[in-house]
């Protein structure tokens, strides 16, 4: 029997997702053309593969024993492949996706496009959304080239690399009445808070921390984006959690005030993970490189002037 090796991708998807029209939408074809290729899949292997249920498909039993073993095939042809091709970052074209959480569209995007732009400008990202979990990336399939954020629990055929760790200050209004240079347990208790709901776990690590020192948050307002909190915070007497290179940038808008949270709420890593499949993609062994590069880059940076303000300070 001959296989049709295009067929292949659609399986794992369908696999993954349990769901025609999101693993269309994952794929980039349209429901039909899904529909006629897993007809296609069904006659190639001989099993009706995915039966309809009330609320998705189900696979039969030849697809549970089958999903493992096609996509470590996949993963070895891409790594043959792609292990012959020579890259050179000042002449590729290539288009990458990518899904960072929002932490990291805020602080290390910016800083990667600059880089881009100078070393490596037919080089090209498409955001998409962190999404719940890694299924909801496209992560787990392929499909999105890498994932940027907290990972957590990641399954055997993703790569995870950790980039950088950050920690958690305070942001309230400059002419707040009551917060002065620091803000103290009772006073942070007292407060509103405007909370942050970024998808994925990092509202976890938050609630954790805070949980673990006993400390309590009255939560007035929660957002979807770090964007938001300026805003939020310029014209209330609240205060917002943040990471501390968020507050960094939010440290230029002298309607605010940044400070040093109550107790230390420890800190919680960035992570970079990717499909086994790009494991040996020259292309894609340079991007990692580059953005483990930024992180470091932003993570000393960051070092160095807290090491100034602390001499400064005397402390």
């Amino acid at each position: 029997m001959r296989y049709d090796l295009n067929l292949l991708p659609v399986f794992v998807t369908l696999m993954e997702e349990r769901n025609v029209t999101r693993a269309a939408e994952r794929l980039g074809i349209t429901q039909p053309a899904l529909s006629n290729a897993l007809n296609r899949l069904r006659d190639m292997l001989r099993d009706p593969l995915f039966v309809r249920e009330r609320y998705g498909i189900q696979p039969t039993q030849m697809a549970h024993e089958l999903a493992p073993v096609i996509a470590a095939a996949l993963a070895k042809i891409d790594e043959a492949v792609v292990g012959q091709q020579d890259f050179d970052p000042a002449s590729a074209e290539r288009l990458f996706t990518i899904a960072p959480n929002s932490y990291v569209e805020f602080v290390l995007v910016p800083a990667i496009v600059a880089r881009l732009r100078e070393v490596a400008p037919g080089i090209r990202l498409r955001l998409t959304p962190f999404g719940n979990d890694l299924v909801e990336t496209g992560a787990i399939s392929g499909t999105t080239a890498m994932v940027l954020g907290r990972i957590v629990d990641p399954p055997d055929n993703m790569v995870v690399q950790h980039l950088m760790d950050e920690g958690l200050s305070c942001v309230v209004r400059a002419g707040h009445p009551d917060i002065r240079a620091n803000i103290s347990r009772e006073q942070y208790e007292r407060l509103k808070h405007v909370n942050v709901l970024p998808p994925g776990r990092l509202r976890v690590g938050l609630g954790q921390a805070l949980e673990q020192r006993g400390l309590k948050r009255d939560v007035a307002v929660s957002v979807t984006h770090f964007l938001a909190v300026p805003e939020m915070i310029a014209v209330t007497d609240y205060c917002a959690t943040l990471p501390n290179q968020i507050c960094r940038h939010l440290a230029n808008d002298n309607r605010l005030k940044v400070l040093p949270a109550p107790v230390d709420l420890g800190t919680f890593p960035v992570d970079l993970a990717w499909h086994v499949r790009y494991r040996h993609d020259p292309a894609h062994r340079w991007l990692r490189s580059l953005i483990a590069e930024v992180a470091r880059d932003i993570g000393s940076t960051e070092g160095a002037k807290s090491k100034r303000n602390l001499e400064i300070t005397g402390e």
